[in-house]
């Protein structure tokens, strides 16, 4: 089969278009014909030789895909042949079959073509046990979303909106602000020309937001503990500023303050087979109803891995870059 290897580590030019064998499904494992995939900031970094696959995971990158099953396992039943499904995967994401858990493996909603499935997976489950199952947000709250045009900030702004909370994010241009804002977002803060602090506690009358989504860590740690109300929830989902910090305790204790942290990919498989069944209860008939939607920035044929990659980097996307696999 046609993969993207890393010929070594580095820039997106170690990227490169080569044979590997086909892989054999284990025991639970569904082979599937991949038909597209998509770009995570995870992705960059295993390229870049800092964010390994979990023992047992392939090494090829790509932690979601959507496709059409091929084999399966000896402990599987209940698939066929030509069965259209999508699902996060450790990794094999970025070649044309890749092993993909039976238990893991969700139904393409009757519409939806192999790119908009591809582009939900990792998204909207990092929303939703972000958000949703760690951070708690409920109908009437509010929230910050760093990131507002990445793959999970638009994923995010839609879902709280529509539970119905008050929902402000940041991005770095007019035209991301512009592209959040009409997903349903209530106000956008640009973090190059303003303080995102003082506007939060502008908008909110000094009260602060009761949750915040962050991807930068270190950097932006105080400044969201500013902006938490009393009782306020800070969920760490990446540490793209720094991962070490003073933190100022007081502040933790006078307002009560809660501070998660999640990541996905290293997670036990069961954890990740709940994760999927979460999202497939509480989400799945939400976006298959088309009340929310993955946002699709562009699309590039697998070859062109490494285009793909730099437009990432150079934070020029606004939502999802998705690999076509044909």
């Amino acid at each position: 089969m046609k993969a993207i290897v890393c010929k070594e580590s580095g820039g997106p030019e170690v990227l490169a278009l080569s044979d590997l064998p086909t892989p054999e499904p284990k025991a639970d494992d569904l082979l599937v014909r991949v038909r597209a995939s998509a770009l995570n900031r995870a992705d960059t970094l295993q390229r870049r030789g800092l964010y390994p696959p979990p023992p047992g995971d392939s090494e090829v990158l790509g932690l979601e895909l959507a496709g059409e099953v091929a084999g399966w396992g000896s402990n599987v039943s209940g698939f066929t042949e030509g069965d259209r499904v999508f699902g996060l995967v450790g990794g094999g994401g970025y070649g044309e079959y890749a092993l993909l858990d039976a238990k893991m493996a969700m139904p393409i909603p009757e519409g939806w073509d192999y790119l908009e499935a591809a582009a939900v997976p990792e998204v909207f489950f990092t929303a939703n046990e972000t958000v949703f199952v760690l951070g708690g947000l409920q109908q009437g709250e509010s929230l910050l979303v760093h990131a507002g045009g990445s793959g999970v900030g638009t994923a995010v702004i839609q879902m709280a909106h529509h539970i119905g909370a008050k929902v402000y994010f940041t991005a770095g241009s007019k035209e991301k602000i512009d592209g959040a804002m009409a997903l349903g977002a209530d106000a956008g803060i640009n973090y190059k020309t303003q303080d995102f602090a003082q506007e939060v506690l502008k908008l909110t009358g000094g009260h602060g937001v009761d949750v915040v989504e962050d991807f930068l860590g270190a950097s932006y740690l105080e400044k969201n503990m500013e902006v938490l109300a009393t009782g306020g929830r800070l969920v760490l989902v990446a540490t793209m500023g720094g991962i070490k910090a003073e933190i100022n305790l007081n502040l933790v204790m006078r307002k009560r303050l809660r501070i998660f942290g999640s990541v996905m990919r290293s997670r036990p498989l069961q954890d990740k087979r709940e994760i999927t069944r979460r999202f497939m209860e509480r989400w799945l008939p939400v976006l298959a109803a088309g009340k929310i939607k993955p946002v699709i920035d562009s699309r590039f044929p697998l070859a062109e891995a490494k285009q793909a990659h730099e437009r990432m980097e150079a934070n020029l996307n606004f939502g999802k870059i998705m690999l076509v696999v044909d």
